[in-house]
């Protein structure tokens, strides 16, 4: 399909990468394995001229392993002390990861508010185009440990939407823990069909999304999946949501190959960022 393979000729790219994608299922410690084979890819599409941006989660699922916690927080203020833990100790590892393949990660965190504020929202789009210049791969996430609304309701597939229209990227990959978009949750019902392309995302096409996370350690289902690539898309950015139980499938995306579910751009000539910001789904 032409439409695969115009994702070869991407140059800014995003990619959103889940708590679930980074951690053992069994434990819900840091998959370290996993976390460096994604840096190595992420440092080849570096190579090869293409500007890139991670946002990751696993700030909290990285204080929770490392002060021994047992079971997921469940207060807002568990979740801060985690991720204040977790944060530093996810950073460290991708920057010596990172330096291992002789690029530099530069942490990048962001609150709602900072989206909401005119001057800081232009100081964090200069940010991010001077990282770039600069050729550091920014790595963003929420800044959980003093955000209150965001760590209740908000989850980084939107908040990736919002950084790739910030930043005008052109492709926003998100690896999720399910193979794309069906028209039914395919766990619970066997005879859900794969979307294997979606040109508009319709009001039907929203409603089908499930307000769920399969796993212990994420936060967002489908619905947040199909909320962000309404961003996307409008902002004039394409998105895959591929399954991130390989992270190789980042490389077949990039080379046309028919992985996960391919939202096509279609540039809203009204699109307002803020608008989508303080937008609930």
């Amino acid at each position: 399909m032409d439409e695969r393979k115009n994702l070869r000729e991407k140059k800014r790219i995003v990619v959103k990468v889940g708590s679930s994608s980074l951690t053992h299922p069994e434990t819900g410690e840091l998959n370290l394995l996993k976390i460096e084979k994604l840096v190595r890819i992420l440092c080849d599409l570096k190579g090869e001229g293409r500007d890139v941006v991670l946002v990751s989660s696993g700030a909290i699922a990285a204080g929770r392993q490392a002060l021994g916690g047992q079971k997921r927080p469940v207060s807002i203020s568990e979740k801060q002390a985690y991720a204040a833990v977790g944060q530093a100790r996810l950073m460290m590892v991708y920057q010596k990861l990172f330096s291992e393949y002789n690029h530099v990660a530069a942490q990048v965190l962001l609150t709602k508010d900072t989206m909401t504020n005119d001057v800081s929202r232009y100081n964090a789009q200069n940010t991010f185009d001077e990282l770039m210049n600069l050729g550091a791969v920014p790595v963003v996430n929420e800044n959980d440990t003093v955000s209150t609304h965001e760590i209740q309701f908000g989850d980084n597939d939107r908040l990736s939407a919002i950084v790739a229209a910030l930043i005008g990227a052109d492709l926003l990959i998100l690896l999720s823990d399910i193979d794309g978009l069906y028209s039914d949750d395919p766990r619970k019902n066997p005879k859900a069909r794969f979307i294997g392309l979606v040109e508009e995302i319709t009001p039907d096409l929203l409603a089908m999304g499930k307000d769920t996370s399969g796993s212990d350690v994420g936060t967002g289902g489908m619905s947040a999946k199909l909320a962000a690539a309404r961003i996307a898309t409008d902002s004039g950015s394409d998105m895959v949501i591929a399954n991130g139980e390989n992270v190789e499938v980042i490389h077949e995306i990039m080379e046309g190959n028919e992985k996960g579910t391919l939202f096509m751009a279609h540039s809203n000539l009204d699109f307002d960022l803020m608008s989508y910001v303080n937008h609930e789904y």
